[in-house]
């Protein structure tokens, strides 16, 4: 009977059940998801509620009375100048501006704050400019129209080569992150899968084991059963991870936004990180059996496998 099938089984379940593949399998994702959270719990912290700020202004030119609630921003109108400013200093707004009656013409805004300032802060200046635009196409123009003026561009940038062409690879430094993280998590499994064939068949061999099992099983069956079982377990744990991760990005990128949500994950990245521990562990496996081979002791293949396992990060 060929015992491939149960030296593979009993490797599997063996590999699986250890503290250090648990751990590695379930530490990136339980940490990016940890670190959304924390991210949560400090951002809620640090950043304070939203307050609404009332600026007060004086419509000398008619007709801007609509639209007064810009973001957190609120325009308070007032007939006169006199009466906005009581209310500044009453400091019952923050501060006024004027429209005078000549602002088509001149574009002109007279403003007035009790804070010495080199510029207006540009939530006030973005809220007035809205305002005022707001008001000016009111029921002159479609509201989709009023919306791309305020907000009038969103930009897509496509990258061409040399000759003109669309570049196969589009998007900058927040596209090579999701490449670079995988990169790093497939060197640490390839190394952990390799270094486990090579710490079970040196074991094997320093105690004495190994003729025992080659009394009731062929080389090619133990070898084979060995590397396929292991490496069926490091296929499980890029498995976990490849499945993890578009749900972790999109959660970050719904939750957390910024540099995040630049960030895409190439077409076919999921299926290349599969087919890449294949080729990599068999590459890894065949030298970690040759290295358990001529050693004498575990301490030895060891020292013997870093000189190829350092490969694995080489291209980092």
């Amino acid at each position: 009977m060929n015992k491939t099938l149960l030296i593979f089984r009993h490797e599997f379940r063996h590999t699986i059940k250890r503290t250090g593949f648990i751990i590695l399998t379930l530490a990136p994702p339980l940490l990016a998801l940890l670190g959304i959270g924390v991210y949560h719990i400090v951002s809620g912290i640090t950043k304070p509620p939203a307050e609404v700020t009332e600026i007060g202004y004086v419509d000398e030119a008619g007709g801007f009375d609509q639209c007064i609630t810009q973001g957190n921003i609120t325009l308070v109108p007032f007939d006169t100048t006199e009466a906005a400013t009581e209310a500044l200093i009453s400091e019952d707004i923050k501060e006024y501006f004027i429209i005078p009656s000549d602002f088509i013409a001149t574009g002109v805004i007279r403003r007035y704050t009790t804070q010495r300032e080199l510029n207006p802060p540009g939530a006030t200046t973005e809220a007035i400019k809205d305002f005022i635009s707001s008001n000016l196409l009111s029921g002159k123009v479609p509201a989709t129209t009023v919306t791309r003026v305020e907000e009038p561009l969103n930009f897509i940038t496509t990258t061409l080569t040399a000759t003109g062409t669309v570049a196969p690879q589009q998007g900058g430094f927040a596209n090579l992150v999701i490449p670079g993280v995988f990169g790093a998590l497939l060197a640490a499994s390839l190394i952990f899968s390799s270094t486990y064939l090579l710490q079970g068949l040196g074991a094997e061999k320093e105690n004495r084991l190994m003729e025992i099992l080659l009394s009731s099983v062929s080389p090619r069956q133990l070898i084979t059963g060995k590397v396929l079982g292991i490496g069926t377990a490091g296929l499980v744990q890029v498995a976990v991870w490849v499945a993890a991760t578009p749900l972790l990005l999109n959660l970050a990128s719904s939750s957390i936004g910024g540099f995040i949500s630049t960030i895409h994950i190439p077409a076919g990245l999921l299926a290349l990180a599969v087919v890449y521990f294949v080729l990599g562990y068999l590459l890894f496996a065949v030298l970690s059996v040759g290295v358990a081979a001529v050693s004498s002791s575990v301490r030895e293949a060891q020292t013997l496998a870093s000189i190829f396992t350092l490969w694995a990060i080489a291209p980092f």
